[in-house]
């Protein structure tokens, strides 16, 4: 059953995330470096500067992941951009090898942003615990291994998960597990496992339900092309959005083609922080820009000359703009009446006008 709807949020590396904070925007390095560590950070520098919060970056090796075989189980062929390779050939490929680790995160804290990584296998998890990572996060494809996110749970640190292959059951098994080991800092995205993936298949919708349903922070895993799911997502209250970033995607890799350049990732958090600046709240006031444009507004004027004593009709008196006059639903009491003293054409009415 859904859980009572109310505000939580998370404490990552001192920041608030969840509640009443602005989403907190990942930039995804995963398999965007083409196994150069100059390149991973330059893209760590890149996104700081296209306003990304934090950066993410993946630990596994391909044995760590799968192992190297290629019968059929083992050979993509999902109607995928990596068709017709293996497992480990796609995995080795993408890895980040993890003595760079050190320096992504050292260049990512002189940048002030918050560095973590998605851990595959216990001793990712281990790894990352030395290296004092503020949160973990789970892919989607780890949501179906509820010993791994109970053996990360345990070690007291926020949890974000994606969902991306998962249907509600297996989402609920893993938020179960998460807090089985006592831990309810969680973030649970809304995701959708094709690349690029079709906005048809987003179903943004369900990011407030998921918020709802689990009790926790939600947001947006997003694989689409550009910016505007996640522009979108932050309008339904996302507070978590993750983005694949890449310098250039001349640079190539598995991961390329979904992936935002700095300038459309800067495109994408100044869309975001303006949609959540317009979602304000619940208020039927005026802003003071809106109260002086009520100026421009319809209102009752003398468009004739009318002398004292003449009556008001639809010939001297009529609703136009400005609005410095009577409202114009009081044109019908006024019609037939006469004019209490000479009105100049251009007058705005007044009940003193009107004998």
């Amino acid at each position: 059953m859904p859980q009572k709807e109310r505000t939580v949020s998370l404490n990552i590396g001192g920041r608030k995330v969840g509640g009443d904070a602005p989403a907190f925007v990942i930039a995804e390095l995963s398999a965007n470096h083409a196994q150069k560590l100059d390149v991973a950070l330059r893209t760590v520098r890149a996104a700081k500067k296209a306003g990304a919060d934090a950066i993410k970056i993946q630990t596994y090796t391909a044995d760590t992941l799968t192992i190297d075989c290629a019968n059929r189980y083992f050979r993509i062929d999902q109607g995928t951009l990596w068709d017709g390779r293996t497992l480990y050939d796609l995995y080795k490929e993408a890895y980040t090898p993890w003595d760079w680790h050190y320096k992504i995160k050292k260049a990512a804290e002189e940048e002030g942003l918050i560095f973590f990584s998605t851990p595959f296998d216990r001793t990712a998890v281990d790894f990352l615990a030395e290296l004092g990572v503020p949160v973990y996060k789970i892919a989607s494809f780890e949501m179906t291994d509820l010993p791994l996110i109970e053996y990360i749970a345990a070690r007291k640190k926020p949890v974000i998960m994606s969902t991306g292959i998962s249907p509600l059951a297996e989402i609920s098994e893993a938020v179960a597990a998460c807090r089985k080991k006592g831990n309810r800092e969680l973030a649970v995205l809304k995701c959708t496992s094709s690349y690029p993936a079709p906005f048809e298949e987003m179903n943004l919708a369900t990011i407030p339900d998921m918020a709802r349903r689990f009790g926790c922070v939600a947001g947006l895993s997003d694989h689409s092309a550009g910016g505007s799911a996640a522009v979108a997502a932050a309008a339904l209250g996302a507070k978590v959005i993750e983005k694949h970033f890449i310098l250039d995607r001349k640079i190539g890799g598995p991961d390329a083609s979904f992936s935002l350049e700095p300038a459309e990732f800067a495109g994408m958090v100044k869309a975001v922080r303006e949609a959540e600046k317009s979602l304000g709240g619940v208020t039927y006031a005026l802003s003071r820009a809106s109260k002086l444009s009520r100026n421009f507004s319809r209102s009752l004027f003398a468009v004739a000359d009318i002398k004292r004593g003449e009556v008001f009709t639809a010939g001297n008196v009529r609703s136009i703009r400005p609005g410095y006059g009577l409202p114009p639903k009081f044109l019908p009491k006024i019609l037939g009446r006469r004019a209490a003293r000479a009105v100049p054409r251009g007058t705005p009415l007044a009940w003193k006008l009107i004998a």
